[in-house]
C-alpha cells in the first residue's frame, strides 16, 4: 500500500473515532451539545479528506463497489451532520427529534459497514 493510501487509512480511522464519539453521545443523551456537534463536524471533515486522499492515491477507478458504498456512506453522514446542525441552530437545546435520532443511527451504521468493507477489501487485496 502506498504512503498516500496509508494516510487515507489513518484519516478515515480518525473519522471513525470522531463519528463514534459524536453519535454514541447523541444516542445516549438524546440531546445535542457543542461537544457532539464538534465530534460530528470533525468526523465529516476527516471523512471528506480521507475520501479525497483515497481517490487521489488509488490506482483503481473511482467507481467500484467499495467506492459507491463509501460515497453513499459519506453522503448519509453529511446529510445527518447538516440536519443536526440545522436542529441545533433552530433550537439550541432540547431533545433530538425521534426521526433525526433514528436517522443518525442509520447513517452511522451505514458508515461503519462501509468502513469495515474497506478494511476487509484492503486486507484481501
Amino acid at each position: 500500500m502506498n504512503s498516500g493510501l496509508m494516510q487515507a487509512v489513518v484519516v478515515v480511522t480518525c473519522a471513525l473515532i470522531f463519528y463514534s464519539a459524536g453519535v454514541i453521545n447523541e444516542q445516549r443523551k438524546g440531546m445535542l451539545d457543542k461537544r457532539i456537534l464538534f465530534y460530528l463536524t470533525v468526523g465529516v471533515t476527516l471523512d471528506i479528506s480521507a475520501t479525497a486522499l483515497m481517490i487521489i492515491n488509488s490506482s483503481n477507478i473511482p467507481i467500484t463497489f467499495h467506492g459507491l458504498l463509501g460515497y453513499s456512506a459519506l453522503l448519509v453522514m453529511l446529510i445527518d451532520a447538516v440536519l443536526i446542525w440545522k436542529h441545533w441552530l433552530k433550537n439550541k437545546t432540547g431533545a433530538v427529534p425521534h426521526r433525526l435520532h433514528m436517522y443518525t443511527r442509520f447513517a452511522y451504521g451505514w458508515w461503519v459497514v462501509a468502513y469495515i468493507a474497506g478494511a476487509i477489501i484492503s486486507a484481501v487485496v
